[in-house]
């Protein structure tokens, strides 16, 4: 049998594909990560399905889980928050499996700098503006970051940036990010976008980081940067859609 790595999304019950719910339905077991999942989206899975709740539990557990269920004809739905390509680990779990031999395949999901922009209304690209979205994080008590990919780094081109797994850190990140961006740099937070908690925290470089001190936020929120983001902005008009190149219609 297979396990599916499926990306649950933000955490909107209907904001996963229509794959993602079939899959959900046509499995008997169901890992997920309880910490970052709106309850509702389990809601998509079989009634006799088996739900796993894979907060607390190391990746040689959740293999054993996934490795165990193959063994016994069972198809698997391991669901990821946002979409899998994104901070997943997938890869170490399908190194695992393939170690075991189980079949596995990845399906996408909506990813959350995705769902942050939807809430804000806003696009992370706008013309003459930045052309450009930079999905990075920060290193705290995790994972070293490679070298050459400092923020700095990336703050340096002024592109859009969207800030994973690091709301803890957003008062440094402020001070850091102001010597390229300056300190009126448009900054939005969204906590858990698109699930009842949702919490949205627009301000500056300047006084962001207050925001968030005072509404508590820990985890599950984004953070985007940058120009583009500034409400009401006023832009160049898109090459695309240029009067001079658009042509009419043949009739």
């Amino acid at each position: 049998m297979t396990v599916h790595f499926i990306g649950a999304g933000p955490g909107a019950a209907d904001l996963l594909t229509v794959r993602a719910v079939n899959l959900l339905r046509e499995s008997t077991v169901c890992l997920y990560a309880g910490t970052y999942l709106d309850p509702e989206v389990l809601a998509h899975c079989a009634p006799e399905a088996e739900l796993i709740d894979t907060q607390g539990l190391d990746l040689d557990r959740i293999t054993a889980h996934l490795v165990g269920a193959h063994a016994a004809g069972k198809d698997v739905a391991r669901l990821c928050s946002g979409d899998p390509s994104l901070y997943s680990a997938v890869t170490e779990q399908t190194r695992r499996l393939d170690a075991h031999a189980v079949p596995w395949d990845i399906t996408p999901g909506v990813p959350a700098y995705a769902a942050a922009a939807a809430v804000l209304g806003t696009e992370l690209t706008v013309p003459e503006v930045a052309q450009s979205v930079v999905l990075t994080r920060t290193q705290a008590r995790s994972t070293a970051m490679p070298p050459g990919e400092a923020l700095a780094n990336f703050a340096a081109t002024g592109a859009t940036l969207a800030l994973h797994l690091a709301i803890t850190r957003i008062r440094v990140l402020a001070e850091e990010l102001s010597a390229e961006y300056g300190p009126d740099c448009p900054v939005a937070v969204v906590y858990r976008a698109s699930q009842p908690e949702q919490l949205v925290l627009r301000g500056t470089l300047t006084d962001i980081a207050d925001q968030v001190e005072a509404a508590g936020l820990r985890q599950a929120a984004i953070v985007l940067v940058g120009r583009a983001i500034a409400a009401g902005i006023d832009c160049a008009q898109s090459h695309l859609y240029d009067p001079a190149r658009v042509r009419p219609p043949i009739s």
